[in-house]
């Protein structure tokens, strides 16, 4: 038996454990704290957000990087989407994941990014609660991105040579390379659509390969 984590929140579990023949994914949770490093988007115009200090670090000549970050309060924050840190895609090869098995709403926030982006074809379970509050979460999520609009996309402040010049903020975000832009309506469809509904302390039995 192999147990494998996926996910460096405490509160957004993803595992794998693998038993014999057989591949389970644990909860798909996604880290959404790293929203916390772009700059808020406002329900409406704020001439201050538009309006504030480009940030540059002093060792960087890089016109390409210039205008991705910004200053506010004596912070630093990306000006762009805010992304998000789905779970880990180079541990593991999803297309032998067998079945996916959904603890709570909050634990299931990754999905649309697994079952669309990847080559997960095996089958996925929650509880009906789990299922509905879920599907709600998502679609308020979504639509409020949807509704605030950032089209500017800020990718070079990832890279290793300028990410080390900058903030600690910033400096020490896990994996940014590795995030993620909000999955999209038809994503989300998709997703909720492969998902089978159980009830609590139902018994299904699945073959193994």
């Amino acid at each position: 038996m192999k147990l494998y984590c996926l996910s460096g929140h405490p509160t957004r579990p993803c595992y794998i454990l693998r038993w014999k023949n057989t591949t389970i994914m644990l909860d798909c949770g996604l880290d959404m704290t790293t929203v916390l490093k772009f700059l808020p988007l406002p329900l409406v115009h704020n001439a201050r957000l538009s309006s504030l200090p480009v940030y540059m670090p002093r060792d960087s000549n890089d016109s390409l990087f210039e205008g991705e970050l910004r200053e506010c309060s004596g912070r630093v924050f990306v000006d762009s989407a805010p992304e998000f840190c789905p779970p880990e895609f180079g541990l593991v090869n999803y297309s032998e994941v067998d079945v996916i098995l959904i603890s709570n709403y909050l634990c299931m926030t990754a999905l649309p990014y697994i079952t669309e982006h990847t080559g997960f074809h095996g089958i996925v379970y929650a509880t009906e609660p789990t299922l509905q509050i879920g599907k709600l979460f998502m679609e308020e999520m979504l639509q409020y991105i949807e509704r605030t609009p950032q089209y500017k996309k800020s990718s070079r402040w990832k890279q290793s040579d300028v990410l080390k010049l900058l903030p600690p903020m910033l400096s020490d975000s896990f994996k940014p390379q590795t995030w993620k832009q909000c999955f999209t309506a038809k994503d989300l469809h998709n997703c909720l659509a492969k998902i089978q509904a159980v009830g609590f302390v139902e018994k299904r039995v699945g073959n193994s390969k």
